[in-house]
C-alpha cells in the first residue's frame, strides 16, 4: 500500500485498483483512541480522516483530480480543502482480488459532461502499463508512486460520502494524543447524574453513576433543558393522494403542507445526553416513519425489508456534506414475508429507459399512459395490464397488485432465463481428518442430513452428492442399481480430477437408499483413522470440478487450518498479542487461492458455505474469502466439541436444520435503481459484483442483509420526492424462474433540521458498522475505531451549529439520535473492533463477517445486547401470540447498576442468551422456573430450562421461545451464577460500564462533549 492511496495487487488478474478522491462525513479526531486510555485534553489537535471503504473485485472506474471546490471548515477552525472526483474513465479486469467484498464507483460531477460513456464490459488483461497522473500519484501499470508535489496538501482533507474522499488516511501524520491518564483526572462537567426514581442505592459494582473518587463531589451540572411537550410529527394532516392523476412529482403542495420549520416534532426534541439517563425505550427501538402523505406512506415498502439511514432526502451533495451523516441503504431482500403477493403474467410491465418495473409510486397520467418515478420517462400501459385479476374488472390499472404493493414478486417468463432453470443441488464437502472425528461433529452432520432428507427444498430434479477428505480425496458413486455406495480415493491432490464424473451427483429422489445408507455409515468408516493432515484446498477444486456443470450449493465442514495442497495456510496468530496490540495484524487474507476459486464458482453458479468448527486457530480471514465472494455464508463454532460443549452442540444442530430446510434461490442476480441524480457507490454483503451496478448471487437465502453506501449527484432541487428499487432474479428450488421486487419512497428536503428529524440511528450504526469493517481490513483497527468516534461527534457538531437556534451548554444531540453515541460505544467494545482484552483472530474475523452480513434487525442485537429482569414477570402488558401469553418486560441499561442480586436478568446478544441468577435470588423463581432448591444448586453449565407446570416456569420459557422466534439461527441459553466461568462474557456486554481498558459510557460522553465544544 503506497502512502498516499490503497493499492493492492491482484492475484487473479495480475491488475491493481486504488481508490480516488472521496469526501465524506466521518471525519477522524486523533487516532491515538483518547477515549480508551488517555485523557481528553485540550490540546487535542485534529487530524481527521474518513471511514472510506476499499474497492472492490470487479470493473472499476477511475476518475481524475478535479480542482478544489469549497473549503470545509473543521470544528478548530483550521480549512481543509475538498475535491470532487470527475475525469476519465477506465474498466479494469473483473476477478481481482480485493480485500473488502464490494463496489466503489467514482461517478462525475454533472460538470462533466464531456466524460465517455460508463463502459460495462470486463477488461481481462491490461498488460501494456499506463501512465497517468491521478490525485498525486504518478500510475505505471500497476504500481503506484506518490507525488510528493501534492501528497503533502492533501494528508487532512474531510469527506462526505459519495463524493470526494481523501485516500491517506493509512500513513497521515498523526498528532500525538494526551498523555495517558487515570479516570479520576478526566474534566467532568458537573459531578454525577441526578438520582433516578426506582435507583439503586449500593450498585452490585461501579458504573458510572457511582463515579470514581475523582468524579464524586463536583458540583455545578448543567440545569436540564426545557423540555418541549411532545407532540406528534409531522402532524398536518396529508393532502388527498389521487394515484389516477397525480403522482409523487406532483406532491410539492402536499409536502410543502408537512414541512417540520413550522413545528418541533418530537425527533427534533432536544436531549442533553449528560443528564437525562434512560434514553432507552422500553422496548425495541422502532423505525422512524418517513414524512409522507398518508396514502403514499400506506404504500411504502416495510422497515424490515428496505431501510435507509436517512428517511428524508437531502436536496443537494452540499447540504448532505454539511450535515455529516451517511447516506445509504439497508436491505433483507429475500426476508421470510408472511404475506407476499405473487402475479403471473405474460409481460411484465416495465419502464422503456431505465427498466424500472411498475410500482405504486409511478404516475398515471391517464389510463394509457404512466410515468417512471425513477427517470421521468412516459410510457404506454400495455392492453393486458388494463385488466385487474384481483378485482376482475377492466380499466384501472392503477388498481392492480402491483400498483398497490410496494414489495411483490413476479414468475418471470421465458425471455428473462439464460438457460433453463437449473436443478437444486447440493454436494457436502466433510474434513475427516482425526482431528475432525475427535469432534464428533460428523455423527451431528449425518443424523441431521438423515432427519431432514425429505426436507431439503427442490422438486424431482433435486441432486445430490458428497466428497470426503483429510490427506486424500474421497469421493461416493451412489448410482442407482449399486447395492451399496462405492468409495472412490483420489491421493493425487495436485492434479485433482473427477473419478467418476456421471455418478458423483445423483437425482435424490432415485438414489435415496444409496444416500441413507452412505449416511449411517459415514461417521464409523473414519473413526480409527490417524490422519491428521487437511488437503482443504485440492477438496474445494474437485467440488468446484463437479458442480460446474450445474451450479447448485456446497457446503463445506472444516475444523482447522489446511495443511496440504493448494491453499495450505500457517498459523499467523500470536496469542501474546490478542490484548496488548493497539493494532491487530492479519484481519485480510494470508493468499488469494480462495478468493480467486469463489470468483469461478460464482461464474458457474456455484456457492460454497462454510461451517468451521474448530478449537484452534484456522485463519477465517482467508477460509472465508472462499463464502465472501461466492454469496455463501459462514458459521463458526469456536471450541467445538459434541460432548465437551454441549452447548455449542445444540446451537450447531438448530442452525443445521434450519440451513437445510430454509428456502433458497439459484443462479441469482440483484440490481438495486435509484431516482435521477442519486448514485451508488459502495455495495457490503456477501456477493461478486458483475457490472456496474448487478450484484451475482449463486445462491440467495433469507438470511442475508445488505447495505449500500449513496451519494447525490445531481441536485434533487425540482422533486419531492425520490424512490428505491431492488430487484432479486433467481431461480426458486421448484424450477421457477422469479423476481422479487422493493420499492421505497422518500421525501426530499432542503432545510438541515428537517435531514436530522429523518435521521434512522439504528440504520446509520449498521452501516457505519459495515464501513468500519472495510476499514479495519484496508487501514488499521485504531483507523476504524477513530472514525466511528468521529461519526458521532461531526453529526452533533453539525447538529449544534446548523439546528440549534439557542446555544446552551452540556452536550446536545436531537431525540433521533440520543442513542447515536452509545451504539458508537457498544461497536467500540464490541468483539470486531474492541482493544485491551484479549479477543482470538478469529472470533474478531467472524465478529467482523456478522456485522456485513447479518440483516439489521439481528446485528443491533450483536452490537447493543438487551437486559431483561425475568424473576418478577407478569401478564401485565403482555402480548397474546398464538394463544400464547408473552410477558413483555422492560429493557434495562447495559449496567451493573440495573443488577440487583436478588433478581435475574437475561441479556440477549442475539446468538447466545446469558441468564444470570443473584447470589440472594427469590426461591421461589429458583424453584419454580429453575426447579432447584437453592443458588448453590444450580448447575455451573445449565443450558436447558426444565419445563415445570408453574406458572412463573411458563412466562419464563414462553418470552425466551418469542425471543427466539424473532430470528433465523438458534441463540443457546446459558443459565449462570457469580461462580460460572461465562459471566465473565456477561459482564463485557454491560456496555455502559468502565473497564480496564476502555471508558463507561460516562466518560465517553465526556470526551465527546470535549471535542464538540471546541
Amino acid at each position: 500500500m503506497s502512502n498516499g492511496g490503497f493499492s493492492s495487487r491482484n492475484g487473479a488478474s495480475g491488475a491493481s485498483y486504488i481508490n480516488g478522491p472521496f469526501q465524506n462525513p466521518i471525519t477522524l479526531h486523533p487516532s491515538t483512541q483518547g477515549y480508551i486510555v488517555a485523557q481528553p485534553s485540550s490540546t487535542m489537535t485534529q487530524s481527521k480522516a474518513p471511514l472510506l471503504p476499499a474497492p472492490d473485485n470487479y470493473n472499476f472506474k477511475l476518475y481524475q483530480q478535479a480542482p478544489p471546490m469549497s473549503l470545509y471548515q473543521s470544528p478548530s477552525g483550521s480549512s481543509m480543502p475538498s475535491r470532487s472526483p470527475e475525469g476519465c474513465l477506465e474498466p479494469f479486469a473483473p476477478f481481482q482480488t480485493a480485500v473488502n467484498n464490494h463496489r466503489m464507483l467514482l461517478l462525475p460531477t454533472p460538470q462533466s459532461s464531456s466524460t465517455p460513456p460508463v463502459s460495462n464490459s470486463f477488461c481481462q488483461n491490461l498488460q501494456q502499463p499506463r501512465s497517468r497522473q491521478y490525485e498525486g500519484h504518478t500510475h505505471m501499470g500497476n504500481e503506484v508512486s506518490p507525488n510528493p508535489a501534492l501528497g503533502s496538501s492533501l494528508t487532512s482533507m474531510a469527506y462526505s460520502l459519495g463524493t470526494a474522499t481523501p485516500p491517506f488516511f493509512c500513513n497521515a501524520p498523526q498528532s500525538p494524543g494526551p498523555p495517558p491518564a487515570s479516570a479520576s483526572n478526566l474534566p467532568v462537567p458537573a459531578g454525577p447524574y441526578p438520582p433516578q426514581p426506582g435507583q439503586m442505592s449500593k450498585p452490585a459494582s461501579t458504573a458510572y453513576p457511582s463515579l470514581e473518587p475523582g468524579y464524586q463531589g463536583i458540583e455545578g451540572v448543567p440545569k436540564p433543558l426545557p423540555m418541549h411537550p411532545p407532540t406528534q410529527p409531522y402532524s398536518s394532516p396529508p393532502q388527498q393522494y389521487q394515484q389516477p392523476s397525480v403522482g409523487p412529482a406532483q406532491l410539492s403542495p402536499s409536502l410543502s403542507a408537512l414541512s417540520l420549520q413550522s413545528q418541533t416534532p418530537e425527533a427534533l426534541r432536544v436531549v442533553n445526553l449528560l443528564q437525562e439517563r434512560n434514553l432507552l425505550p422500553p422496548g425495541p427501538v422502532p423505525a422512524p416513519t418517513p414524512c409522507l402523505p398518508q396514502d403514499l406512506q400506506k404504500l411504502n415498502c416495510s422497515p424490515e425489508v428496505f431501510r435507509s439511514t436517512l428517511t428524508s432526502i437531502p436536496q443537494t451533495q452540499a447540504l448532505l456534506s454539511k450535515a455529516k451523516l451517511p447516506l445509504g441503504l439497508l436491505l433483507h431482500p429475500f426476508k421470510d414475508l408472511s404475506q407476499l403477493p405473487v402475479v403471473t403474467s405474460s409481460s411484465i410491465v416495465r419502464c422503456r429507459s431505465c427498466r424500472t418495473y411498475i410500482n405504486p409510486f409511478v404516475s398515471f397520467l391517464d389510463q394509457r399512459r404512466w410515468k417512471c418515478n425513477l427517470c421521468y420517462r412516459v410510457n404506454d400501459v400495455p392492453e393486458d395490464f388494463m385488466y385487474n385479476p384481483v378485482s376482475r374488472s377492466y380499466g384501472e390499472p392503477h388498481k392492480r397488485p402491483e400498483i398497490q404493493n410496494a414489495t411483490i414478486e413476479f414468475i418471470a417468463p421465458s425471455e428473462y432465463m439464460l438457460r433453463p432453470p437449473q436443478p437444486a443441488v447440493y454436494l457436502f464437502v466433510l474434513d475427516v481428518s482425526h482431528n475432525a472425528v475427535e469432534t464428533g461433529y460428523l455423527d451431528v452432520v449425518c443424523q441431521s442430513l438423515l432427519d431432514n432428507l425429505n426436507s431439503l427444498p427442490g422438486d424431482t430434479r433435486t441432486k445430490i452428492g458428497f466428497i470426503t477428505f483429510d490427506s486424500m480425496i474421497h469421493f461416493y458413486n451412489l448410482q442407482e442399481g449399486l447395492s451399496q455406495p462405492q468409495m472412490l480415493i483420489v491421493s493425487d491432490i495436485e492434479e485433482i480430477f473427477l473419478p467418476t464424473p456421471d455418478s458423483l451427483l445423483v437425482n435424490l429422489n432415485e438414489c435415496k437408499e444409496l444416500v441413507r445408507d452412505l449416511l449411517k455409515s459415514l461417521p464409523q468408516m473414519f473413526t480409527k483413522t490417524m490422519e491428521t493432515h487437511s488437503a482443504l484446498g485440492p477438496a474445494l477444486q474437485a467440488s468446484f470440478k463437479l458442480m460446474s456443470p450445474t451450479g447448485g450449493r456446497v457446503s463445506v465442514f472444516q475444523t482447522q487450518l489446511p495443511s496440504l495442497g493448494v491453499g495450505a495456510l500457517n498459523s499467523r496468530e500470536d496469542p501474546n498479542q490478542r490484548a496488548s496490540a493497539k493494532d491487530v495484524q492479519h484481519l485480510s487474507p494470508a493468499t488469494d487461492f480462495y478468493k480467486k476459486l469463489a470468483l469461478d464458482c460464482s461464474g458457474q453458479q456455484v456457492a460454497v458455505d462454510l461451517f468451521l468448527l474448530s478449537a484452534q486457530y484456522s485463519d477465517l480471514a482467508t477460509l472465508g474469502c472462499i463464502s465472501r465472494y461466492s454469496a455463501g455464508s459462514i458459521y463458526f463454532y469456536p471450541s467445538y466439541h459434541s460432548q465437551h460443549n454441549p452447548a455449542q452442540t445444540e446451537r450447531f444442530q438448530k442452525d443445521l436444520k434450519r440451513y437445510l430446510t430454509r428456502k433458497i434461490g439459484f443462479e441469482a442476480v440483484m440490481r438495486i435503481r435509484c431516482t435521477k441524480g442519486l448514485s451508488i457507490h459502495t455495495f457490503h454483503g456477501n456477493f461478486f459484483v458483475r457490472s456496474t451496478d448487478l450484484l451475482s448471487l449463486p445462491n440467495v437465502n433469507p438470511d442475508a442483509g445488505f447495505a449500500v453506501q449513496m451519494s447525490i449527484e445531481e441536485n434533487l432541487v425540482d422533486m419531492q420526492v425520490v424512490s428505491f428499487q431492488a430487484a432479486l432474479l433467481y431461480t426458486s428450488s421448484k424450477g421457477e424462474r422469479r423476481i422479487r421486487v422493493h420499492t421505497m419512497c422518500l421525501p426530499v428536503v432542503n432545510s438541515m433540521s428537517d435531514i436530522f428529524a429523518g435521521a434512522d440511528v439504528q440504520a446509520i450504526i449498521g452501516l457505519l458498522a459495515s464501513m468500519a469493517v472495510d476499514r479495519s481490513v484496508t487501514a488499521s483497527l485504531s483507523d476504524a475505531r477513530d472514525a466511528m468516534t468521529n461519526a458521532a461527534i461531526d453529526s452533533l457538531i453539525s447538529y449544534r451549529t446548523s439546528v440549534l437556534t439557542i446555544q446552551q451548554p452540556g452536550l446536545l444531540a436531537p431525540a433521533c439520535l440520543r442513542l447515536f453515541p452509545l451504539y458508537v460505544l457498544a461497536l467500540l467494545k464490541q468483539k470486531a473492533f474492541r482493544t485491551g482484552t484479549s479477543t482470538q483472530l478469529d472470533d474478531r474475523v467472524f465478529a467482523m463477517c456478522q456485522l456485513k452480513y447479518q440483516p439489521l434487525i439481528y446485528l443491533m442485537l450483536m452490537i447493543h445486547p438487551s437486559l431483561y429482569r425475568l424473576d418478577n414477570l407478569t401478564d401485565e402488558g403482555a402480548l397474546n401470540v398464538k394463544d400464547r401469553t408473552i410477558p413483555q418486560p422492560r429493557m434495562l441499561q447495559l449496567s451493573v447498576e440495573k443488577l440487583s442480586r436478588e433478581g435475574a436478568f437475561l441479556m440477549d446478544t442475539g446468538s447466545e442468551m446469558y441468564l444470570w441468577v443473584g447470589r440472594n435470588c427469590n426461591p421461589t423463581f429458583l424453584k419454580q422456573v429453575l426447579g432447584v432448591q437453592n443458588y448453590v444448586t444450580v448447575p455451573l453449565n445449565m443450558n436447558q430450562l426444565p419445563e415445570l407446570d408453574t406458572a412463573e416456569s411458563t412466562r419464563t420459557r414462553a418470552f425466551i421461545g418469542w425471543l427466539r422466534e424473532q430470528r433465523s439461527f438458534y441463540p443457546v441459553l446459558h443459565i449462570i451464577r457469580d461462580e460460572s466461568p461465562l459471566k465473565a462474557n456477561f459482564m463485557q456486554n454491560m456496555i455502559e460500564d468502565r473497564t480496564e481498558s476502555a471508558l463507561s459510557y460516562y466518560e465517553f460522553l465526556l470526551h465527546v462533549q470535549q471535542q464538540v465544544s471546541k
